[in-house]
């Protein structure tokens, strides 16, 4: 079997359990947390916490994007879908017109902000790297889809994009305007991850380096906030036609 053949088959199975394999770096993270108290200690707390928030701001970038790539396609693509490929019409503008996975690039900010929170250097270097290994064999599976689909479409766009990197010089604006809801739909979940990841990360850390667990406040009060608005708007979305675009 061809490289790029075995690759494509095993981003079939990462594409189909992308939503809970990367739960098995956790074990890695754990480890990692083992030294997170080291910046504080060497540091002390007015810059670790500075290096904290500054953490918590790469992720709301990353969340930010994707906000913006959801906000702005049509229905029937850049979705959460796990079981199979969709694509009802081929992206080429907004987000799409500078790289051509822009919703992978707002996965790695995340991550990357959430990797670099413990201040462990080992750690950012691994997920990265397991982060690339991961995904671009998910990107070459919904290339290849797309290239079967929209053909030489596909191949124009495709040459002009590049496929991690941002070109911005490429810049077009989004056929479609911005749409709040249909952001808000689509990324309530990955808000409430980000908000509860990081309050956890804050206990666990103090409890891993034998520190007097408390309850941290400007970490917990976010995290409850976002947890109380992240419930309601399922309630919407599930329930009532609030969120509803139609289209989108």
């Amino acid at each position: 079997m061809a490289l790029r053949d075995e690759l494509i088959r095993q981003g079939r199975m990462l594409f189909r359990w992308r939503t809970y394999l990367p739960l098995l770096f956790v074990p890695v993270f754990l480890v990692g947390l083992g030294s997170a108290e080291r910046l504080e200690r060497a540091a002390g707390d007015a810059v670790d916490d500075v290096y904290d928030w500054a953490c918590v701001a790469i992720s709301l970038v990353g969340l930010g994007w994707r906000a913006f790539v959801s906000g702005t396609v049509p229905h029937g693509t850049s979705g959460r879908n796990t079981r199979r490929q969709k694509a009802a019409v081929l992206n080429t503008s907004g987000a799409y017109s500078v790289v051509r996975h822009p919703l992978y690039l707002g996965n790695f900010l995340v991550f990357l902000g959430v990797l670099m929170s413990p201040g462990v250097p080992w750690l950012v270097l691994v997920g990265c790297l397991s982060y690339m290994a991961y995904y671009e064999r998910i990107m070459l599976v919904e290339e290849e889809y797309l290239g079967e689909v929209f053909g030489t479409a596909y191949r124009v766009w495709s040459d002009a994009t590049p496929a991690f990197l941002p070109r911005w010089s490429n810049w077009r604006p989004p056929e479609l305007p911005f749409c709040a809801r249909a952001a808000l739909k689509k990324e309530y979940a990955t808000l409430l991850g980000v908000a509860v990841t990081f309050a956890v990360l804050d206990h666990v850390e103090d409890w891993l380096a034998g520190v007097p667990v408390t309850l941290e406040r400007d970490t917990v009060v976010p995290a409850l906030i976002v947890t109380a608005f992240c419930l309601l708007v399922r309630l919407l979305h599930k329930h009532t036609r609030a969120l509803h675009v139609p289209a989108r």
